[in-house]
């Protein structure tokens, strides 16, 4: 039924401009404005992947991963997200190390967790997980 359908994620914020900042500015992604009439953003990301950012009154942050980076090296995009003023989360359970990178005792997998503006959980991760 939904085979040919081109699926997309969306997710709230509390404040379009802040997110419009944050994804366009901070993580570098191409970020539109759309339709007047019902204010929202579209991420563009890699590979024509499309993502829906709206604004809700009462927007709760999601306490999950909403949205993964995978990366060919997580402490060069940690390091550069940490001088654009990104702070990294840490989980119980969790063992990082002092940037905030949690690693796989075994391999190269590696992962860090951060939040948008509006508390939304995101990460950059190993592009081999």
């Amino acid at each position: 039924m939904f085979e040919d359908t081109k699926a997309f994620s969306g997710f709230s914020v509390d404040d379009l401009g802040r997110a419009k900042e944050f994804y366009g500015g901070t993580l570098g992604l191409r970020v539109t404005e759309d339709e007047p009439r019902m204010p929202l953003l579209t991420l563009h990301l890699a590979g024509g992947t499309k993502v829906m950012v709206y604004a809700k009154d009462d927007h709760e942050p999601a306490s999950f991963t909403i949205l993964n980076f995978p990366v060919a090296d997580v402490e060069k995009a940690v390091d550069e997200l940490t001088a654009k003023g990104v702070r990294f989360e840490r989980y119980e359970g969790f063992e990082a190390d002092a940037k905030g990178i949690v690693r796989q005792d075994d391999g190269p997998a590696a992962i860090a967790w951060f939040k948008d503006p509006a508390g939304n959980v995101l990460s950059v991760l190993s592009e081999s997980v």
